[in-house]
């Protein structure tokens, strides 16, 4: 007769934390997510968001300001499975109003959810993202969430519905100009965000 199996080990913030720098890493539900740094196209995609973004809304350069916009800040929110552990994940990109966050926090993390996030999608982290990290968005209340695929050339919106989810707003494809929430100030052209 067999024994029965063991429960497996809850990874812990220090798990995360002995990850070596060249790996992107998240614990969510208790599991250690080692993910590999973005390629190129990932990289170029969300840095020119980031750019076209922060000038107006972070910046307040020809946009109405109002807003932090950062690259890969590392979200920590409780584990609703265990009490007193923290799930850690990293978006792409994130932005909070400066109404919600008036000042950054002097932690390494930020304790307090986004207003927005941003994934940029790559043939590794697709899942993840989509199945893994948008439910956590969702859960802590992040009203708007908008994935980036470089390779597909497509855009993803979506908005956040109190008690039901994310529900989806639009695609948007290749070379579209579009305004989009929260945003929606000024046009983006996404073939800015494509690598040539």
């Amino acid at each position: 007769m067999g024994q029965p199996g063991e429960k497996p080990r809850r990874a812990t913030y220090a798990d995360l934390e002995a990850v070596p720098p060249n790996k992107v890493a998240e614990l969510i539900g208790g599991v250690l997510h080692v993910l590999p740094r973005p390629a190129p196209p990932h990289a170029r995609a969300s840095s020119r968001l980031g750019v076209k973004l922060g000038g107006p809304f972070d910046l307040g350069e020809g946009g109405p300001g109002g807003w932090h916009i950062l690259d890969e800040p590392e979200l920590h929110f409780p584990d609703p499975a265990s009490p007193g552990d923290v799930e850690a994940v990293v978006p792409d990109l994130a932005g909070w109003r400066v109404e919600r966050m008036p000042e950054l926090p002097e932690t390494a993390f930020f304790p307090l959810a986004p207003d927005w996030v941003c994934e940029v999608l790559s043939p590794s982290t697709e899942e993840h993202d989509r199945e893994e990290k948008m439910p956590v968005y969702a859960r802590e209340g992040v009203r708007h969430a908008w994935l980036v695929d470089p390779i597909a050339r497509t855009l993803e919106v979506f908005s956040l519905v109190p008690g039901r989810g994310w529900a989806p707003v639009a695609t948007h494809r290749d070379a579209a100009r579009v305004r989009i929430e929260p945003f929606d100030a000024i046009e983006l052209d996404l073939s800015l965000l494509w690598v040539k």
